[in-house]
């Protein structure tokens, strides 16, 4: 018999996470969450080497999840620099990769 370990997580935390799992559910998103875990932060002319995806694209992406607390990006001179908000984030690749149902 397996024991599971209960939870109380308050309606507020749940509401967040949703929000924050709804903000990265799209491959490119997850593929910049690990470009930037790899290599910390980077402007967007990396990234979109990195994640082989087109610049338009890519911006749009950096956009939203920059504007849902995901992201933080810097300015400096002419490049942006964009990095993870929390770098416990990325615990969910840690999930992908023990869930047997992925």
């Amino acid at each position: 018999m397996t024991v599971t370990k209960q939870r109380n997580i308050n309606p507020e935390k749940l509401e967040r996470v949703a929000e924050v799992l709804k903000t990265i559910a799209h491959p490119v998103r997850l593929s910049i969450l690990e470009v930037l875990q790899n290599y910390g932060r980077l402007t967007v002319s990396d990234l979109k080497e990195k994640t082989q995806t087109e610049q338009s694209l890519l911006s749009h992406h950096l956009i939203k999840m920059k504007d849902k607390g995901v992201l933080k990006a810097n300015r400096q001179g002419k490049n942006i620099y964009y990095e993870l908000a929390d770098a416990q984030i990325t615990k969910i690749f840690d999930c992908m990769e023990n869930c047997s149902f992925i």
